[in-house]
């Protein structure tokens, strides 16, 4: 189970047959202050994962949605947000909704409103356009702006299982707030050089913001586009995310005609062909992850 500390919403993993039946209270060992254990249990906090990486055309989007979608599929409640002002999520799912990120986090709108069930389970807070003005107003604040995200979701976390963000390309304020709220962080790595450049760099940013947040970690690397019609390329490339990777690196997501069909007709990879090879690989990573 986890136990969250109401001071300083710091989670700790215990198992519960490590806890006396008779204990009431429990001490946190990074604020040093005291709680009851009703008020910090959080057995049902969702999981909160970032899909991630400071390069375009890596499929980032793609495994957001289909990762997203492939939980729901597995019976989790699943909460998909967009962190990009391409707004490619929605697109991806054939959805259209009225509302969401930004009008959620300026108050605009509550959860009922800007959250938008684009499939059974799967729930959505879409970006685009509107995120640009969400982003300047971060940038304008004097204190706390890396946790705007972090304290607008506070409230309806523990309604989910799952939290999955897709981000922007490029280093921004909503990325910075987003790894200031998830623990988990999920790297698709097209095989050529240049993305793995790109994941060099990312790591280098990721450390500034684990000196705060100890908790966040890289947990799973997926290698995408995987050709094998340009063997030795493929091979080497993957030979080096294994060497320097190994323990994050996940099956690869081989390169499939039925993936780059699916914005088109506003579907997931489960739904437009769901005995394809990207189908398949797509449920190797929901696998990887429910481990």
């Amino acid at each position: 189970m986890i136990i969250m500390c109401p001071h300083c919403e710091k989670e700790h993993k215990i198992s519960e047959d490590k806890i006396p039946t008779y204990s009431k209270k429990a001490k946190c060992n990074n604020c040093g202050n005291s709680f009851y254990l009703s008020g910090g249990t959080k057995a049902n906090s969702a999981r909160r994962i970032s899909v991630c990486l400071t390069k375009g055309g890596v499929g980032k989007t793609t495994t957001a949605v289909n990762l997203a979608a492939g939980l729901a599929n597995q019976g989790h409640k699943v909460l998909l947000v967009d962190t990009d002002t391409q707004g490619q999520v929605c697109f991806m799912l054939g959805v259209n909704p009225p509302a969401g990120l930004t009008e959620l986090i300026t108050e605009e709108l509550g959860p009922d409103e800007a959250l938008y069930e684009a499939r059974e389970r799967l729930w959505v807070l879409s970006g685009g356009r509107p995120l640009a003005g969400l982003k300047r107003l971060i940038d304008r604040q004097d204190f706390g702006g890396e946790l705007m995200l972090s304290n607008t979701l506070k409230q309806i976390q523990n309604d989910y299982d799952f939290i999955i963000f897709d981000t922007s390309p490029g280093w921004d304020s909503l990325t910075v707030n987003v790894l200031f709220y998830v623990n988990e962080v999920l790297l698709p790595v097209s095989l050529e050089a240049m993305t793995i450049q790109g994941l060099v760099e990312f790591h280098n940013h990721l450390a500034a913001i684990q000196k705060y947040r100890n908790e966040l970690s890289i947990k799973y690397i997926v290698p995408t586009f995987m050709d094998m019609r340009v063997k030795q390329k493929t091979t080497n490339f993957l030979k080096n995310l294994y060497t320097h990777y190994h323990k994050f690196v996940c099956p690869p997501v081989r390169y499939n005609n039925a993936v780059s069909q699916t914005p088109k007709y506003g579907m997931t990879i489960f739904e437009y062909d769901p005995n394809s090879k990207g189908a398949e690989d797509y449920n190797k990573l929901v696998k990887r992850v429910l481990q």
